[in-house]
């Protein structure tokens, strides 16, 4: 399979700038190209753009698009530019998840099987969902399948303290497993100080726990990474250097990259 040049050089193009509010043509470019407008949205994220980040997954929900939906639980259970709702958080993970997006499908499944401030656990419907996101090739919710509740490692203990709203602990232990080598603790981390979760927001903070997790050869740390590069932030804009993470990423198997292949 090769990637597309023409789906990442658009890519790359319509993340540059803020989308702006009110704009239909460029809301019907983007319902025309999910997987792009989707690229485009995690862009503005990265730029604490969320009210434009907002706007564009609210319509790639409205088609279907499950990503979409996962990254607006996001917004809604971290409260970045709307008012947190654990609720409305779950509404669109599971809508998320049955639309396929494997994120979303791992996401809820983890805040049923652990619970979470406003979340009673709930092991039959977790199990379900963490089922779903490993019957489409998640490791991590194989892992919790395969340990139970009482799994152990970094991960799994920053879950739990996520789950009793303690976010600084969990950073604190993803910082502590990062620096150790763990990959996936690093790609943890980098979110964190992407979204301000337990730490402060720092975007270069972020870059450098991203980048560290893609030389690594972690695929969803390459895209971060991408997106990073097409915008200038975190790191410096470098359209070629975003267009090789993001081949990386498809080759690694990170879905949202792989949707930009032509296969």
């Amino acid at each position: 399979m090769n990637i597309s040049r023409t789906l990442v050089t658009a890519a790359l193009v319509i993340s540059g700038s803020a989308f702006a509010a009110g704009d239909d043509a460029d809301l019907d470019e983007i319902l025309r190209n999910p997987t792009i407008g989707n690229y485009r949205g995690y862009a503005e994220f990265k730029m604490a753009h969320y009210d434009a980040a907002r706007r564009i997954w609210e319509a790639l929900d409205r088609a279907g698009f499950g990503e979409a939906a996962f990254n607006l639980g996001i917004l809604y259970e971290d409260g970045l530019g709307v008012d947190a709702s654990i609720e409305r958080a779950l509404a669109y993970y599971r809508r998320g998840a049955e639309n396929g997006s494997v994120k979303a499908q791992f996401r809820i499944g983890k805040l049923y099987w652990l619970g979470a401030p406003g979340v009673a656990p709930d092991h039959e419907e977790g199990r379900r969902y963490l089922a779903m996101a490993a019957a489409n090739g998640d490791s991590d919710a194989a892992a919790y399948l395969a340990d139970g509740p009482e799994a152990k490692g970094p991960l799994a203990e920053a879950d739990r303290a996520l789950a009793v709203g303690e976010p600084q602990r969990a950073a604190e232990i993803l910082a502590a497993a990062a620096v150790d080598g763990n990959i996936r603790a690093q790609t943890r981390l980098a979110r964190c100080y992407e979204a301000g979760r337990g730490v402060d927001r720092d975007l270069s903070m972020a870059a450098q726990w991203f980048e560290r997790a893609a030389q690594a050869g972690d695929p969803e740390a390459m895209y971060a990474l991408s997106v990073m590069h097409a915008t200038g932030t975190g790191r410096e804009k470098d359209d070629e250097l975003a267009r090789r993470w993001l081949e990386r990423s498809a080759a690694g198997g990170f879905a949202p990259a792989v949707a930009e292949w032509i296969r």
